[in-house]
Order: structure tokens, then C-alpha cells, then sequence
């Protein structure tokens, strides 16, 4: 038999990593800067998690997540989007008496069954970031500035960051009760798919519209848009966040038919569109969840936070000719002679390993040119013959630090 990777998955290898840890290590960094904290949380948690706070009638549950019944009969999901998980971990362990907001950070791989497509897996890896216990549009302000330093430091110039303002419980309804008749309306004009989106929740339909086919798209990007309809409070709230994020010189465009496709959104909603174009094209996308805890039975906690899919982020930086730091070689490579004693060399390589000397030798029975060859491939900045009646402690005694 033959064994591949699963179908919308993919393998990291070896000489992917440095363009991988580079972007994790920045984004790290970043998070050290700015105060947030590492999180993580289980790849699996109970299905009800996500069919409460992501909505029955949102794609997510009803299309991509992977769920399965473990061996006492429990339904249990695969991890499809990381800010429930995080906000429920919040709850149940109290973090809501520490000085709020909470700062947290992860970055893990979640899990979506839907067509693979380039920069999209079913098993993707994304940045995440959250901070709960705050509606201070001055917080809304730093996680986007956050992401855009990101970019900025990965150098990634060619993106767009959308921005919009979906109300809250309080001003939302009227604008679904104007879009769904408009909707109706224009039900002809609309592909299938989007048809029963409207039926289902009418805001769903404006989800993800560069994704949808032309004609459909040409058609919603007429629709009446939430600004209209926003309650005081809200607006109130949009206008300073853009205010501060003038202050920092995030520089975004006003979207008014932009909204996010999980229920537990609120106000401000964002995405960060890259260079390639079209469906998946978005490399970061979040927003507020100010009713999110309380869905999941705890009290009224605002939160805002954002995710960041790694491997179109990777994209991006190809794009923008972004090439990952060369490896950094060892520092010793042994090469071992015929009659020499190996068993001594291998000793004195694991004492300077415990120094933090990086070194390594020849495992596969090379001969002397063989080894001079691997020893280059390795980037090694010393090669050490070692022969027959070779002094191990004397070639220990200049090598270590």
C-alpha cells in the first residue's frame, strides 16, 4: 500500500520551517510587546461549543466541522475556529478576576472539511489573538495595529484591511428586517447557494463575497448597508476606533457591506486582504464577540480578536519575495577516520553538546571525501579529523567554549 497525507492536509517540512518559525517568532515577539499571553487550548471540545456560538444556520456547523461520537457516545468537533475554545477556557478558569482585559495569544491548527484550494486546508494553522473584558475601541485599535505591524515586520506591503461595523443586539435586527426583503427582491439574480443563505439568516449572505459568483457579487455589493442603521453607542464606538487607529497610522478602507460568518460577531469587523485575489484571498479576518460568554453561559464580557491563517500569510510573503533566513550551520563536524576511536569522539561530542556546541559526524559509512562533502552540506564552520591515536582530550580541550 501506498500512504498519502489526507486529502486537505499537507506536510511542513524540514526546509519549510525557517519561513514558518519566522513568522511565529514576529508574531511572538509582537505579542510580548503588546502584553498577551500564551494559550492553548485541546484540538477537540464538546460540539455544543461551536453549535451555540457559531450559529446552526452559519457554514461552519452546518458544512465543515468535523464532529464524531467518542467511545462513551459524547459528540466531540475537531477545533474549527480557535475564539470559542479560548473564551470558554477563560470562563471556566476564572481569568475574569484577573485585571482585565485578559491578553491572550495561540497559534494551532484547526480543522474545516470544504474544498481544498491553494492557501486552504481542511487541516490549516492559524495566529491567534484575543483580548476579553474590555469594549474600549482603543483595544479594537491595538489588535488591528498589532496585525498590521505584523505584516510590516514580515515585509508584506501589497494588502487592504476592510473595515465595518455590524451593530450590536440592540440595532442589528432592523437592518436584517430591511435586507431581507431586499433580498427577496433580488432572490433571481442570486446563485443557489446564496438564495438559501438569505433563507436561513439574511446577513449570512453578504459572507464572503468575493467568494461568490460574479453576478451574485455584482448584485450584493448594492445592498443596503448596516451603517444606516447603527444605534448611537455603536456608532459612536466605530467612529473613535477609527480615530486611534489614525493616531497609530493604520491605514484601511471603509467597507459597508463587509460582515464576518459566525454569529457571535458584534461592532467592528475586519479583514486583511492580501495580494492573491478572489476566495481566499483574506489573511487575517476578526471582530467583537461583546455576547459571546454570555452564550456560553457565563456573564456579559466584551471581547475582540482576530484570526490569521499561516498558510496564506505564507503566501503573501512569496508574493512580496520573502524568502526564509538561510539555516544557520554547526559549529563541529567529526570526521572519523578508519582505526579511529570513534566511541571517544562520540563521548567528547555529547559533553560539547551539553555546553551548547552544536556538532554532528558521519552516520552512514561515508568515506573521507564522503564526509568532507556532508560536513559542507551541513554548514559546518570546523571539521576535526579524527585518526587512529588521535588525543580525544586534547581536541576537546580547544573546541569547548
Amino acid at each position: 500500500m501506498k500512504f498519502e497525507a489526507p486529502r486537505g492536509t499537507h506536510d511542513i517540512l524540514p526546509s519549510e520551517q525557517p519561513l514558518w518559525e519566522l513568522v511565529i517568532s514576529r508574531f511572538e515577539e509582537l505579542c510580548a510587546l503588546y502584553g498577551y499571553r500564551h494559550i492553548q487550548t485541546p484540538v477537540f471540545e464538546d460540539t455544543e461549543l461551536f453549535a451555540r456560538t457559531s450559529g446552526d444556520s452559519s457554514d461552519v456547523v452546518r458544512k465543515e466541522m468535523y464532529t464524531f461520537a467518542d467511545r462513551s457516545d459524547r459528540s466531540l468537533t475537531l477545533r474549527p475556529e480557535a475564539t470559542a475554545p479560548i473564551v470558554r477556557a477563560y470562563l471556566e478558569h476564572g481569568m475574569h478576576r484577573e485585571p482585565q482585559p485578559v491578553k491572550l495569544y495561540a497559534y494551532e491548527p484547526l480543522y474545516r472539511y470544504g474544498r481544498p484550494q491553494k492557501g486552504r486546508f481542511r487541516e490549516h494553522w492559524q495566529l491567534d489573538l484575543e483580548a476579553i473584558g474590555s469594549d474600549d475601541p482603543a483595544v479594537d485599535a491595538e489588535v488591528l495595529h498589532l496585525y498590521d505591524s505584523l505584516l510590516g515586520r514580515l515585509g508584506v506591503t501589497d494588502y487592504t484591511l476592510e473595515l465595518n461595523s455590524i451593530g450590536d443586539r440592540n440595532c442589528r435586527p432592523a437592518y436584517i428586517e430591511r435586507l431581507r426583503p431586499w433580498l427577496e427582491e433580488r432572490a433571481g439574480s442570486l446563485d443557489e447557494e446564496t438564495r438559501e443563505q438569505a433563507l436561513r439568516n439574511p446577513l449570512r449572505a453578504l459572507d464572503n463575497i468575493a467568494g461568490k459568483p460574479p453576478a451574485a457579487q455584482e448584485v450584493l455589493r448594492e445592498a443596503p448597508t448596516i451603517g444606516e442603521s447603527l444605534c448611537d453607542a455603536c456608532r459612536e464606538h466605530f467612529a473613535e476606533v477609527r480615530r486611534y487607529l489614525d493616531a497609530y497610522g493604520v491605514r484601511y478602507d471603509l467597507v459597508p457591506t463587509l460582515v464576518r460568518g459566525l454569529d457571535y460577531y458584534t461592532r467592528t469587523t475586519w479583514e486583511f486582504v492580501g495580494p492573491e485575489g478572489g476566495s481566499t484571498s483574506t489573511i487575517c479576518g476578526g471582530g467583537r464577540y461583546d455576547g459571546l460568554a454570555e452564550e456560553l453561559g457565563g456573564p456579559p464580557t466584551p471581547g475582540i480578536g482576530f484570526g490569521a491563517g499561516i498558510e496564506r500569510l505564507l503566501l503573501a510573503l512569496d508574493h512580496a519575495g520573502v524568502s526564509a533566513p538561510e539555516p544557520e550551520g554547526i559549529d563541529v563536524f567529526f570526521l572519523c577516520e578508519d582505526g579511529a576511536d570513534r566511541a571517544a569522539a562520540l563521548r567528547l561530542m555529547m559533553e560539547l553538546r551539553r555546553d551548547g556546541v552544536r556538532c554532528d559526524t558521519d552516520y552512514a559509512g561515508r568515506s573521507h571525501k564522503g564526509q568532507l562533502t556532508q560536513a559542507k552540506r551541513l554548514g559546518a564552520k570546523r571539521i576535526v579529523v579524527v585518526a587512529a591515536g588521535t588525543d580525544i582530550e586534547t581536541v576537546g580541550a580547544e573546541l569547548r567554549p
